[in-house]
């Protein structure tokens, strides 16, 4: 006798799918590409990666409104060719109509689909007893709390029934304990079997809250974005943030999100991509001066778990892995399955006073950051030591998209500043050696 469970029918699977913005006079951004995603019913499943990696980009191709440059969504087994039916979002920001109460906002969604007026308030009464603000029907959102303002939007979400919820960093704008409620109360609500939904599909950049939250986590990898890895999550709800396999498992999703990239062998030998390929983290030096005086000092002694870092500073993984990227890049730090230890020139920063802190910090922008020093050799040889900034940004656009080149050229003007290499005016958008020692 064959007892072999049956699988959960699927609602939605991307195959193969690419999502690439053509930018005049240079390459075409690719935000997406080569992305597989199958869902099944009564699962919940995060999409985990640092912004810019295309996961809201995805959210808005498996509910059917942005159409993919390459690949295609199959939705309950039929090719998806616009808005799907039975799909409903839940925002960062729940936009909110503030004309409107509380009843009348969580009605839209079944107005919207000439449900009559009658079946609209019993159902909307309803969401709203259910996501806990029962007595709140007739007040603006004006009146109410940020987690209260996000419960009404999920109520709107959830009373049209949805065969599939699409959660976009829900929680990400609200307290760290309205968030937790939040995400407790909606997790019991499904363990329960009183979520109206069949599945539930989410982005996020917390890993803890991939974790507490979900059956499976595909973590994403940035530039292009794709699914580096998909992890099965084994733990039953509800699930205890100080289980030791639960904390294992937290670490062992840093150290891979932490893991450098093994470069593909080359079968014919190619060119070497400029030094100028290399977008630049938004970073400030007074943030990296701060996290390696942190690593210096107790408890840490110069090694810290990313994690417990994380937690201790209050960081998500977005903010603290584009901080360390940018200590290892410079070589102040290294990030390592998951830790992040000080260099012995990280060391010797934190203990040098303010005028050897920035020959240090020159020191490592000439030998690591080829922007910087390209932009001071041009200075250097130029007889009036100037030089405009239209000429690196039209050279950075050359390999980037014109947003990431323009950060990229922020961000090398404030360390350049830093490390009084160059100075900079904005109004002229112009690079000298004024004022430099």
């Amino acid at each position: 006798m064959d007892t072999a469970v049956a699988p959960r029918p699927c609602l939605v699977q991307v195959q193969s799918c690419r999502q690439a913005y053509h930018k005049d006079a240079s390459a075409d951004l690719v935000v997406l590409d080569g992305v597989d995603l199958t869902l099944r019913e009564g699962e919940i499943v995060a999409l985990l990666g640092r912004s810019g990696s295309g996961k809201s980009t995805l959210l808005r191709i498996v509910s059917g409104l942005l159409r993919p440059t390459a690949g295609h969504v199959m939705w309950r087994g039929k090719k998806l060719d616009g808005p799907a039916d039975g799909v409903a979002m839940v925002f960062q920001s729940c936009a909110l109509f503030p004309w409107l109460s509380v009843q009348e906002n969580v009605e839209l969604g079944l107005e919207a689909r000439g449900v009559a007026r009658a079946e609209r308030e019993k159902r909307a009464e309803a969401a709203i007893d259910l996501i806990g603000l029962g007595g709140f029907e007739s007040a603006y959102p004006k009146e109410l709390s940020g987690g209260m303002r996000q419960r009404v939007g999920l109520a709107r979400a959830l009373v049209v029934h949805p065969d599939l919820l699409l959660m976009d960093e829900p929680f990400s704008a609200l307290d760290v304990l309205t968030a937790e409620t939040l995400r407790t109360d909606l997790i019991d609500l499904w363990s329960d079997g009183k979520l109206p939904v069949k599945s539930v599909l989410m982005v996020t950049h917390n890993i803890e809250e991939a974790v507490l939250m979900c059956d499976r986590i595909l973590v994403f990898a940035s530039n292009p974005g794709r699914v580096a890895s998909e992890l099965k999550v084994p733990f039953p709800h509800p699930r205890n943030r100080l289980d030791p396999a639960f904390r294992q498992m937290v670490d062992d999703i840093y150290a891979l999100m932490t893991r450098r990239p093994v470069p593909e062998p080359r079968a014919t030998a190619a060119a070497p991509a400029s030094p100028l390929a290399m977008p630049l983290q938004r970073v400030g030096t007074n943030i990296m001066s701060g996290l390696m005086e942190t690593l210096a000092a107790e408890p840490y002694r110069g090694r810290a778990d990313l994690p417990a870092l994380a937690a201790s500073l209050q960081y998500e993984v977005d903010e603290l892995l584009p901080l360390g990227e940018t200590l290892q890049l410079l070589r102040f730090a290294v990030l390592e399955e998951g830790d992040i230890t000080l260099t012995e020139t990280g060391r010797r920063f934190v203990q040098a006073d303010t005028d050897e802190r920035k020959r240090i910090f020159a020191t490592a922008l000439r030998a690591h950051v080829p922007l910087a020093n390209m932009i001071r050799q041009v200075l250097d040889e130029r007889w009036n030591h100037r030089a405009s900034a239209v000429r690196f940004r039209d050279e950075l656009e050359d390999h980037m998209s014109p947003d990431y080149a323009e950060d990229t050229l922020r961000t090398v003007v404030a360390w350049g500043r830093y490390a009084e290499l160059f100075s900079y005016d904005e109004e002229a958008e112009q690079f000298s050696l004024e004022d430099i020692g």
